[in-house]
């Protein structure tokens, strides 16, 4: 039998012992005063005299956590959802009959205690309990005190533990959130409107990538999880919502990896009368307000790279960087032929109807992307792999686009927008095209409804999209997406 099946079944045993003595081990109604976090802030500075002179009783729940045993008294630590803090538990004060209680108490188990704060000799604030009650009994152990929870497969599997016994992962989280928070109030405070757009689709649109599918019993329809909102945030646009922004969860039947989930989060946004040369700006300013707000510096480190994210940033043409960050000579860039050649010799695959500008994109990926390590704006992607980016005037090889690089990873993509509506429709029937010829990634239908609405007239836009995960990954120096997200898709246990 595990050592953890074992100590299960002792703690049975001990929870049927607990009932028959009268004992609730599920206790409710017990309300603290204040949380962990509270007492502090607000007492954390006080001597022992101070707190003395306080006269005040505090009521606090948490989870133990660590147990010190000094026959008739215990020092223990416990923690709740905000921090963790001492208490002082002595036979003298509680009676003989809690006190064995309390010695019977295992680590994990959540207790309610009631006391007054004072300083031990050491200095550390300790709640001195002059009463407890145990509201949830743990039947099984924590990780092992000194080694924890480390293994990266159970972390992630049993996230729960994980936050229980990590503090560093709970901050990357709550780090998370003041993240999320701070990018809407950007937003809202340059008048932008936030909004939700449909999950289920009827045709994924928005991105080139393989979707999840569903079904509707109801209406006796597919549907499809949503790889991108863009396609819905552009008919708001169209409607006269002139800036708006999702904060939402996108769905990709792709691959796993560290950069990668096939369920993530992003900021997308949209702004009328606006070309992307305006959203290099916005984003240099977006970026650095949430870095300054929640690490105090756009100087930092990342995986063992020195971050600056002081503005302004490198902006740099796709083919160029190919040359002088690629190796790639100049001639072979600009030369179709040789490209495409180049580019299966490296093993790039070519999918039906493809050529010089997948080929471009994927020898950038192969080549360039890594050694990125400097916030960079990458200019000058090929019209081939933008289908709903407006073409340039000045080169008709290419649209007016760019994508956002930081530490070796595509942070954000973002392009002024198609609105012909002959254009775009031309576009989707390539891209039809490439779906009959095979490549699963592409829509499988044209979305006519968008295209109506384009023919009633969409503003010039310019829109982006963020990575959150990523960006959540650059600003707590997180090796891997699934650091990031509290509950990652893994393969399923054998």
């Amino acid at each position: 039998m595990a050592q953890s099946d074992t100590i299960k079944t002792q703690r049975l045993q001990k929870l049927a012992e607990l009932r028959e003595q009268g004992v609730e081990p599920f206790a409710n109604g017990f309300v603290p005063t204040h949380t962990i976090a509270q007492i502090l802030g607000e007492f954390g500075t006080l001597g022992g005299p101070e707190l003395e002179a306080l006269d005040q009783t505090f009521r606090l729940a948490g989870r133990l956590m660590l147990l010190r045993e000094f026959g008739k008294a215990t020092f223990c630590h416990f923690q709740d959802g905000t921090s963790r803090v001492q208490a002082y538990v002595q036979k003298q004060v509680i009676g003989p009959e809690a006190f064995a209680l309390f010695k019977r108490l295992d680590l994990g188990d959540i207790v309610g205690f009631t006391g007054t704060l004072f300083r031990t000799k050491t200095g550390e604030l300790t709640l001195a309990v002059t009463d407890f009650v145990l509201l949830t009994k743990s039947l099984l152990p924590l990780p092992e005190k000194y080694h924890g929870l480390t293994d990266l497969e159970t972390r992630y599997r049993q996230r729960y533990l994980d936050l229980m016994v990590n503090p560093q992962v709970r901050e990357v989280f709550i780090r998370r959130a003041a993240i999320i928070t701070l990018m809407r109030q950007f937003f809202e405070a340059r008048g932008f409107l936030e909004v939700e757009t449909p999950m289920m689709q009827p045709i994924p649109g928005g991105a080139t990538a393989r979707p999840f599918v569903t079904y509707h019993q109801a209406l006796d329809i597919t549907l499809y999880l949503r790889i991108a909102p863009e396609l819905y945030l552009k008919r708001l646009v169209i409607g006269g919502f002139d800036r708006v922004f999702e904060i939402n969860r996108n769905f990709r039947n792709e691959g796993l990896s560290i950069q990668h989930n096939p369920e993530f989060t992003m900021l997308e946004f949209y702004q009328a009368y606006a070309t992307y040369e305006d959203l290099m700006p916005l984003t240099e300013e977006l970026i650095s307000f949430v870095a300054r707000e929640v690490l105090g510096t756009l100087r930092f480190a990342c995986q063992g790279v020195e971050i600056d994210l002081t503005p302004p940033w490198r902006r740099l043409d796709l083919r160029e960087s190919l040359t002088s960050i690629g190796g790639i000579p100049a001639a072979v860039v600009r030369d179709h032929e040789a490209l495409v050649a180049l580019a299966l010799s490296e093993g790039v695959v070519l999918r039906p109807g493809e050529g010089y500008g997948r080929a471009l994109t994927k020898l950038f990926d192969l080549k360039v992307e890594a050694r990125l390590q400097q916030p960079t704006f990458i200019l000058g992607y090929p019209r081939e792999t933008s289908p709903l980016s407006r073409g340039s005037e000045a080169d008709p090889e290419v649209v007016d686009r760019f994508e956002l690089f930081i530490n070796g990873r595509e942070m954000a993509n973002a392009f002024s927008e198609l609105n012909d509506p002959l254009d775009q429709r031309q576009r989707f029937e390539q891209q039809l095209a490439a779906h009959a010829a095979g490549d699963e990634e592409m829509p499988h239908a044209l979305d006519e409804d968008f295209v109506t609405a384009l023919s009633y007239g969409m503003p010039p836009t310019a829109g982006e999209g963020i990575g959150i995960d990523r960006l959540v990954m650059l600003l707590t120096d997180s090796p891997s997406i699934r650091d990031v997200i509290l509950f990652p898709l893994l393969r399923p246990e054998r």
